[in-house]
């Protein structure tokens, strides 16, 4: 992994994915003590950043791979990331999906065209080993959801925007959602050599703190459960083998914050910059708006990193202010 390889995925995705903005508000820079500028992946397609990833994967394939098809696994994101990136390219795509993924993500995969195979997350059956076996037996390409170096660099565009869309005059911590640490660890290569001011932190939602803590034992350590919070969609076994060492070695201490808090930013988010967030997709602006006496900096860059909530976790999330 090379900033080479990152600004290579970032002129294949030119034209294709959106630059998606930074926006701001007096009232969470308020309450964070600080300016606080928020990357709105929300609003890129597929809602989310996992478009940048799948996107990047599949134009670098070669012909011949790309035409016989891609599997992914993913609860959401990353599958209709994977589902569109392959519709634009004509491409065949199955994507394996948890039976407890939202209900609106699952439908969204196969409306965008591909082909959905569930598994029980909860009941201990491996995304890994389904996505393998049916990769094998059909000789489709597996688009792994973080830990592959092209998907890593598509993720790492969003960096490259924040390099240039971050005053010079706001230094400080560059809180990421993270699961997996793909879009960590592509924002923190991305910035590594353009912006050294710009220090980037995983955040994840408590109990699922693998990185974090992974981090400050200076190994990959593992979640004890696979499910059990409301942010879905950054809920991982662990850090992944190509990820973690550019975790190691660019990013700061982890922060974890509260499924609760995560519901608090979400609203946050729709009334102060009218930005629809999922809980997994608001963990970094919780952590800037409720642990800022553990942010550093005159002032913190968040990357909300996913829109695609159900209707009826938005609803209770908007009646928490």
């Amino acid at each position: 992994m090379t900033p080479d390889l990152i600004a290579a995925a970032a002129r294949r995705l030119a034209g294709h994915a959106r630059r998606t903005p930074l926006l701001t508000s007096p009232f969470l820079d308020d309450i964070a003590g600080r300016r606080v500028f928020v990357k709105a992946e929300p609003l890129q397609l597929t809602g989310s950043f996992k478009f940048r990833g799948a996107y990047s994967a599949i134009s670098a394939l070669a012909p011949g791979d790309r035409a016989r098809g891609v599997i992914a696994y993913s609860s959401g994101n990353h599958a209709q990331g994977v589902a569109l990136a392959a519709t634009m390219h004509g491409t065949p795509a199955v994507i394996v999906m948890p039976r407890d993924a939202p209900a609106l993500k699952i439908a969204n995969t196969r409306d965008m065209g591909a082909e959905v195979v569930l598994y029980d997350r909860a009941g201990g059956e491996s995304r890994e080993e389904i996505g393998a076996d049916l990769a094998h037996a059909r000789g489709l390409t597996l688009v792994k959801p973080y830990d592959a170096p092209e998907v890593i660099a598509g993720q790492g565009s969003v960096g490259l925007e924040l390099a240039e869309q971050v005053p010079a005059d706001a230094p400080g911590d560059v809180l990421v959602c993270c699961g997996g640490g793909g879009l960590t660890s592509g924002v923190a290569l991305a910035l590594s050599d353009t912006r050294p001011d710009l220090r980037v932190r995983p955040v994840e939602p408590v109990g699922f703190d693998d990185v974090a803590r992974s981090l400050a034992a200076g190994q990959i350590v593992a979640n004890d459960r696979a499910s059990g919070s409301i942010c879905d969609a950054i809920v991982t076994p662990s850090p992944g083998e190509l990820t973690f060492p550019i975790l190691a070695r660019l990013c700061g201490p982890g922060l974890s914050v509260t499924d609760e808090e995560a519901l608090r930013a979400m609203a946050q988010a729709f009334l102060r910059l009218k930005l629809v967030c999922e809980p997994g997709g608001a963990v970094a602006l919780a952590a800037a708006l409720f642990h800022a006496d553990e942010v550093a900096g005159e002032a913190v860059t968040v990357v909300a990193s996913g829109g695609n909530v159900d209707p009826l976790v938005f609803a209770d999330a908007l009646g928490r202010t």
